[in-house]
C-alpha cells in the first residue's frame, strides 16, 4: 500500500513536470495578435510560424523517438526542459519575426522530446497494475497543460502589464521548478545504452501492433488537425469577425477545447476503449458541424460550443487511441511506438494549419475555415467507418 502511494506521487510529479513544458507550446496563441501589430505579418505568416512547431515536433519524433529507450528517460526530458527554457528566452527577445521562428522551433523540439518519452514515463512511474489510470494521467497533464497555455497567456496580456514579456518569464520560472522536480525523480529504464548507439526512426510500428494502430493513427490525426486550426486562427478569426479583442477571452475558447478532450478522455473509462473511437469521431464531427455554423453566422457561442464537442470529441478518440497502442506494445518499444502515434498527430497539426494560411488570403478566414471543416469531415467519417470495420477490442 505504501509502495503504491509512493508510485503514484511519482506519476503525478512526473505528471506536472509533462504539463510545464506542454504548457510552454500554446503559451503564444492569444498573443498573435500583438504579434502581428507589432510586427505586421498577415494570417499565412501565422500559421508558417505555427507549422515550424509542428515540423520540429515530426522531426524530433522520427531522429530521436526512440533515444530515452536508449539512454533514459530523464536525460532526454532534462533536454526537453532545456528547449523550453530556450524557446522562452527567444520570444523574450523578440525583436522581429525571426525571434519567432526561433522560439517555435524550440518549442517544437521541446514538445518532441516530451511527448512520447514523457507519456511512457508517468506510465512507468506509476504502481504495477494501475496503467489505464497512469495513461489517464498521461493524457490529461498532456492536454491540460495545452490548455493552461493559453489561458495563462490570455490572462496574463489582458490583465497584467507587460503582455508579450510576463507570461513567458512566468513559465521560465515554472521550467526552473520542474527541472529541479525531474531530478529527484528515479529513472525507469533499466538497461541504459550510450546515445551513440540511437539511429533515426522511421515510422513504424512492430508487426504485432500495427492492427491497432492504424485505427487509433486515424483517429488522432482528425482531433489533433482540429485543434491545430484552433490554435492557430481562432484569435484572428474572434477580433476580425466577432469582434471578441479581449485576450483572455480568446485565450479561454482555445483552453475550453483542450480541458473538453480532458472530459473525453476521463469518459473512456466508462465506454471503452473500442467504442471511445468511434464515439470520439461522432464527438468531432458534431464539433465541426458547430464550427462551420460559428463561421457562417458570427456566433460566439456556436465557437464555445464547437470547442467543448469537438474537445470531448477528441479526448475520447485520443486516450483510446493512446490506451490500444500503449497495451499492444512490448515494453522495449513503448516510446518508440507512442512517439510514432504522435507523428501522424503532429501531422494533423501542421499540414491542414497551413493550408487554412493559404486559403485565407483569397478566400477570407471564413471561407478558408469552411473548406478545412469540409474535407476534415470527409476525413472523420471516412475514419469512423474503417473504426465501425475494425474494431479495437482492447478496453481502457
Amino acid at each position: 500500500m505504501a509502495g503504491d502511494r509512493r508510485g503514484w506521487r511519482l506519476c503525478l510529479l512526473g505528471g506536472a513536470v509533462f504539463a510545464v513544458c506542454m504548457t510552454g507550446t500554446t503559451l503564444p496563441t492569444p498573443l498573435y495578435p500583438l504579434y502581428q501589430e507589432k510586427f505586421g505579418f498577415s494570417e499565412l505568416t501565422v500559421t508558417v510560424v505555427y507549422a515550424v512547431y509542428a515540423v520540429a515536433v515530426i522531426g524530433v519524433l522520427l531522429l530521436a523517438g526512440n533515444a530515452s529507450d536508449a539512454v533514459g528517460r530523464r536525460p532526454v526530458l532534462l533536454w526537453g526542459l532545456g528547449c523550453a527554457a530556450a524557446s522562452g528566452v527567444c520570444f523574450l527577445s523578440a525583436t522581429g519575426l525571426g525571434w519567432l521562428y526561433a522560439g517555435r522551433l524550440l518549442s517544437g523540439l521541446s514538445a518532441g522530446l516530451f511527448t512520447g518519452v514523457a507519456t511512457a514515463y508517468v506510465m512507468e512511474l506509476a504502481p504495477r497494475g494501475g496503467g489505464s489510470r497512469a495513461t489517464f494521467v498521461a493524457t490529461a497533464v498532456n492536454m491540460g497543460g495545452l490548455g493552461c497555455g493559453p489561458l495563462l497567456a490570455g490572462v496574463l496580456a489582458q490583465y497584467a502589464p507587460w503582455p508579450l514579456y510576463l507570461p513567458f518569464a512566468a513559465h521560465l520560472a515554472l521550467v526552473a521548478c520542474s527541472a529541479a522536480i525531474l531530478l529527484r525523480l528515479p529513472e525507469t529504464v533499466g538497461e541504459r545504452r550510450p546515445l551513440r548507439t540511437v539511429r533515426p526512426q522511421r515510422p513504424g510500428v512492430p508487426a504485432g501492433v500495427r492492427q491497432v494502430f492504424g485505427p487509433a493513427a486515424t483517429a488522432s490525426f482528425v482531433g489533433f488537425s482540429l485543434f491545430g486550426v484552433f490554435t492557430s486562427v481562432s484569435p484572428a478569426f474572434l477580433a476580425q469577425s466577432l469582434d471578441v479583442t479581449d485576450h483572455a477571452v480568446s485565450g479561454a475558447v482555445v483552453a475550453l477545447a483542450f480541458f473538453a478532450s480532458t472530459g473525453g478522455q476521463l469518459a473512456v473509462g466508462r465506454v471503452g476503449v473500442g467504442r471511445s473511437l468511434p464515439l470520439g469521431c461522432a464527438g468531432l464531427l458534431t464539433g465541426l458541424a458547430l464550427l462551420a455554423g460559428a463561421l457562417l453566422w458570427d456566433l460566439l457561442a456556436l465557437v464555445v460550443l464547437s470547442a467543448l464537442v469537438g474537445g470531448f470529441g477528441q479526448g475520447l478518440a485520443f486516450r483510446g487511441a493512446l490506451s490500444a497502442v500503449s497495451g499492444a506494445s512490448p515494453a522495449d518499444r513503448r516510446a518508440a511506438v507512442i512517439s510514432s502515434l504522435f507523428v501522424v498527430a503532429y501531422a494533423g497539426i501542421s499540414v491542414p494549419v497551413v493550408g487554412v494560411g493559404l486559403l485565407s488570403e483569397p478566400m477570407g478566414l471564413e471561407g478558408a475555415g469552411l473548406v478545412f471543416i469540409a474535407c476534415m469531415a470527409a476525413l472523420v467519417v471516412t475514419a469512423a467507418g474503417y473504426l465501425v470495420r475494425r474494431p479495437v477490442a482492447t478496453d481502457a
